[in-house]
């Protein structure tokens, strides 16, 4: 590899390798960037950093003439985000020292990045997945099903997540603030580049059984939870917001159809069961939307996702006095219910009562004190999260 700098003191690539106990394999990986840095023409320098390595993983990287830089932090991310503080390269590139990807085969990355993009990422789907390169279960479900997740949620065109070998801006990237410490870093570090309207592509590439005899760090259900996890903390629409309205708008038909008595359909009844269930599904619709909006509020404020200029108008207009005078007027009116009710069992000396004619006010009333509840309680959160903060 070359040692020429590139303009004001850095490089122009820098190539950075998380490795954990990679000997077998580690060599060859650094020849492999060192050759494709010399043949063409790149001014850059090949970063390891080392996790923690015990097998003379070190070793070997100082002997291949690399930059091994020490993280103390385990994790793949925080390997990785250790690593991209380190390089001095306008762009990086990161990929595995596993030998699974070739990183002689750099130029369409680079071209990439050279073009403007922010964030290239390599498609293994789309470059080719060599017999044994992939276990069953992550070649037909667990890669194509959290990218296509990624890719409802926030509409990246981006095929595979979770590729390992992949190219940045890394002024464009440490801006991003990344966090995550384990393998849903791959997933972090796309999310937040398409929230943050960076300029994000994928390019073929072609992944190859590792060289190590021994497991591989992936923990199949364990990492894949923490991918589906993360997805889902940082889409409050899709996890709180479509399933709330959902609820709401399926409770509010059935109280609606149900209220003045049961309904068949075909030969299928309708009574005080289905409206029961379709009060709960109102009440925890409504809990659910607030939690949409509570949640997207207190991520934006975190500097976790970019500020909603809709969530923002809603919360503008839901002020903690109006959200207050809201749950007060549905409280009284759920209240009077109840007490009609009561009213109604006083009549009869607290006898007995036309049981199903009762609940059909009963349990709507009921539904409408707990939603008052619950309004109350989300106007006072979501003013706390407001609550303006000195950052000194």
């Amino acid at each position: 590899m070359t040692d020429v700098q590139f303009q004001n003191g850095e490089f122009e690539l820098s190539v950075v390798m998380p490795c954990l106990n990679e000997a077998e394999t580690l060599a060859g990986c650094i020849r492999s960037a060192a050759r494709f840095l010399a043949e063409s023409g790149v001014f850059g320098e090949v970063v390891i950093a080392d996790n923690g390595s015990q097998d003379g993983s070190i070793d070997i990287a100082v002997r291949e003439g690399a930059r091994v830089v020490l993280i103390v932090q385990r994790g793949y991310g925080a390997a990785l985000m250790g690593g991209i503080a380190a390089a001095r390269g306008r762009f990086v590139m990161i990929g595995d020292a596993d030998a699974s990807y070739d990183f002689a085969g750099l130029t369409p990355f680079l071209d990439r990045l050279r073009q403007g993009d922010d964030l290239v990422i390599g498609n293994r789907f789309r470059g080719g997945i060599m017999r044994g390169a992939m276990p069953f279960l992550h070649h037909y479900l667990g890669n194509p099903v959290l990218s296509f997740i990624g890719k409802l949620f926030f509409r990246i065109p981006i095929g595979d997540f979770h590729c390992g070998l992949r190219g940045f801006n890394r002024a464009s990237i440490q801006s991003l603030t990344l966090v995550t410490t384990g393998m849903e870093f791959a997933s972090e570090m796309i999310v937040k580049a398409a929230l943050a309207g960076l300029k994000v592509s994928e390019v073929p590439t072609v992944l190859r059984p590792d060289g190590r005899k021994r497991p591989p760090h992936l923990r199949t259900w364990h990492d894949g939870w923490r991918h589906l996890r993360f997805l889902l903390l940082f889409s409050p629409r899709w996890l709180f917001l479509y399933p709330g309205l959902a609820l709401f708008a399926l409770g509010t038909f059935g109280m609606v159809v149900l209220y003045s008595g049961p309904v068949m359909v075909e030969k299928i009844g309708f009574d005080l069961n289905t409206f029961m269930v379709s009060c709960f599904s109102f009440l925890v619709g409504i809990q659910s939307v607030s939690f949409a909006l509570i949640a997207r509020r207190s991520a934006a404020n975190r500097g976790l996702l970019p500020s909603s200029s809709l969530t923002d108008r809603i919360l503008k207009e839901l002020t903690l006095e109006r959200l207050l005078l809201i749950a007060l007027l549905v409280g009284v009116a759920g209240l009077s219910g109840v007490l009609w009710c009561v009213a109604q069992w006083a009549s009869v000396s607290f006898g007995s009562l036309r049981y199903a004619s009762l609940l059909r006010i009963l349990i709507p009333s009921m539904t409408g004190v707990a939603s008052a509840f619950q309004l109350a309680f989300t106007a006072f959160l979501a003013g706390a999260i407001d609550i303006p903060v000195n950052k000194k």
